[in-house]
């Protein structure tokens, strides 16, 4: 083979190992949590830390013997606002990204409900992709960035609308507990500047942007909020919503689909109140 094309080929067999996509889940089976690999309809068993190197057990299960559970328990759960230019409207989009905490409470998994306070009158979904920090990041630079981001995931940035707009802060607007819908696995080898972010309400087609539209694009989140604030391993980041939102109430199938990890499925029930 001529030296221009084995390097060329070379250079394929590197893109192509690069681009290996695989899919992680947390699972209960039993009462045992677990970690694993999804393929197809099985799920292959891990065993250590999903961030340093896990290993196979040999065990397999099928995912419809198994509950889902949120692909990552976070120490961190931070969240971009006002992300997409078809989400401003008229606002003109600021300067850097504009961050909010949700509390690492908020967090609930695929199939789980989203249960709206009482006293809740105006809440909306926000479907996001959704950023899974897979090595502790510390003031790192936009070029540096991407390579902190282990993967990525599907998340439902829910958010009270006239909470949002009489408190103090979005404490309660946006990290009430099941908040923070996260699922159903997390994806690495995904090219994450382009992929189809959807949002369903009942089956229907609600939101659809792909993320290359960002405004902050992913590195730039990072290398942010990393000058501010450690990133840990498994740390997540809700990277922004596009579009317009619309009110949820009891009884409706949200769906969050992000193009190569899957569809985030989750009801919303509402306590009644009695007098």
């Amino acid at each position: 083979m001529r030296p221009t094309l084995f390097a060329a080929a070379l250079l394929l067999m590197a893109n192509s190992a690069a681009a290996q996509v695989t899919k992680y889940v947390r699972y209960q089976n039993g009462n045992t949590a677990a970690l694993g690999i999804l393929e197809g309809d099985n799920i292959r068993e891990l065993r250590g830390d999903l961030f340093a190197n896990p290993q196979p057990t040999g065990k397999t299960v099928k995912l419809s013997a198994v509950k889902l559970l949120p692909p990552v328990l976070p120490g961190k759960v931070i969240a971009v606002g006002l992300n997409y230019k078809t989400h401003l409207g008229e606002r003109p989009a600021a300067a850097y990204p504009g961050l909010f905490a949700k509390m690492p409470t908020s967090i609930i998994a695929h199939l789980e409900d989203i249960v709206l306070p009482p006293d809740a009158k105006n809440t909306h979904y926000e479907g996001e992709m959704v950023l899974v920090i897979g090595k502790t990041a510390h003031n790192v630079s936009v070029a540096d960035a991407k390579s902190y981001v282990f993967g990525v995931t599907a998340g439902n940035d829910v958010s009270e609308r006239d909470w949002q707009r009489a408190d103090l802060q979005w404490f309660r607007a946006k990290a009430s507990d099941t908040f923070g819908p996260l699922g159903p696995s997390i994806v690495t080898g995904l090219n994450f500047d382009n992929l189809l972010l959807q949002t369903r309400l009942n089956g229907e087609v609600v939101q659809s942007q792909r993320t290359e539209d960002l405004i902050f694009p992913v590195a730039e989140i990072v290398s942010y909020i990393s000058r501010y604030v450690t990133l840990n391993p498994g740390d997540v980041i809700y990277s922004g919503t596009p579009g317009t939102t619309k009110q949820m109430k009891a009884g409706d199938i949200v769906e969050i689909e992000l193009e190569g990890v899957g569809v985030l499925r989750n009801k919303v029930t509402q306590p009644t109140v009695t007098p």
